[in-house]
């Protein structure tokens, strides 16, 4: 295991400029998931710091060596696949021993690492079938398993669940995240899906057109978005956002004449934007500053979103499960201050 630091990475290809000065510094054992649309820069990130794709300039460092001109066998990485890549002719046993062909370690030793391996990946049964008698969380295994046994400083996953249908995708963020627990290895896992990063991080990379947009913890992204583009990516349904200006006492004029009590620490004038959670607007709320009509039910059991339009636009709501309004009801939504999100309206910077 090694800790990893990336210093003002930059990546050109001809004329277009895929990443803009990236620093990020990963420690050792840590478990650190890059996310973002596609074409934010995450995967290009990862292949740089396999050795995949040849740095432009700045610089990458594992266990603290400099690594940028070592080829990707004498970095002390492995990297996992968004396809198995395994070989179909092969039995899982060679599959995942694969991995040891050039170490010089005895025969013996190769098979203890090989069934220590297997072992951790609940695979010890399985030695001695080939990936056709293997369902597709199996083979995800496999690759990983291949990975393992070399004991590598640093893990790159490179969307491994990407190929599973969502049951398996949901049993394989779990495998994974047990399996760090017990083997305490650094990852870096690229995923387009915030699911994924949020439910399987130490800490989440959000990039966006080739820069980091925030760096946290899944409960610091999810609770305090450094900007409205955080704000929206991170969150099923996205976070509302009402556009707004701040007025005396520190509140929010909204632009149907409502006024919504904030800690703003902004002057009057300013133009700015309200985010609010849709589990946070509900219709059972104190002092409301939002009315319209259901539009849209989606009932989810516990709680039931309702999409309610008013005269700036539809927007997401929580109401009770057992007993949510009908259909063209009209209903006032409101959150608790605390639950509010203030952000800068030209800039999209967070203001509180």
């Amino acid at each position: 295991m090694a800790d990893l630091a990336l210093r003002d990475l930059v990546k050109t290809y001809d004329k277009t400029q895929v990443l803009h000065g990236i620093n990020l510094d990963v420690q050792d054992g840590e478990f650190v998931v890059f996310v973002g649309p596609s074409g934010c820069g995450k995967s290009t990130t990862l292949r740089l710091i396999a050795g995949l794709e040849e740095v432009t300039s700045g610089g990458i460092e594992i266990g603290g060596r400099v690594v940028n001109n070592l080829e990707p066998k004498h970095r002390n990485i492995a990297m996992v696949f968004q396809n198995y890549a395994i070989y179909p002719h092969m039995t899982v046993r060679k599959n995942i021993g694969f991995g040891l062909r050039s170490s010089s370690a005895p025969r013996a030793e190769k098979d203890k690492r090989i069934r220590e391996v297997a072992e951790l990946l609940g695979m010890t049964d399985l030695l001695d079938r080939k990936p056709d008698q293997l369902s597709g969380g199996q083979r995800q295994r496999v690759a990983i398993g291949r990975a393992m046994v070399r004991d590598p400083a640093v893990f790159l996953f490179d969307e491994p669940l990407s190929n599973l249908d969502a049951q398996l995708r949901t049993q394989m963020r779990l495998e994974i995240k047990k399996l760090h627990q017990r083997v305490g290895s650094t990852i870096i896992f690229v995923t387009h899906d915030q699911v994924e990063a949020m439910t399987m991080a130490d800490r989440i990379v959000i990039m966006k057109d080739g820069h980091i947009q925030q760096v946290g913890t899944p409960s610091e992204v999810y609770h305090t978005p450094a900007n409205t583009f955080v704000a929206q990516f991170i969150g099923a349904p996205a976070m509302n956002m009402l556009p707004g200006q701040a007025v005396e006492n520190g509140a929010i004029l909204l632009k149907t004449g409502d006024l919504v009590k904030a800690d703003l620490p902004v002057g009057t004038g300013r133009q700015v934007t309200l985010g609010v959670r849709p589990e946070d607007l509900t219709d059972a709320a104190a002092e409301p500053f939002l009315e319209g009509q259901v539009a849209l039910r989606e009932p989810l059991g516990h709680e039931t979103l309702i999409y309610v339009t008013t005269e700036m636009g539809e927007f997401i709501a929580k109401a009770d499960g057992r007993r949510p309004p009908e259909v063209g009801a009209t209903v006032r939504l409101g959150a608790e201050q605390e639950n509010l999100h203030i952000f800068d309206a030209e800039t999209g910077s967070a203001l509180a």
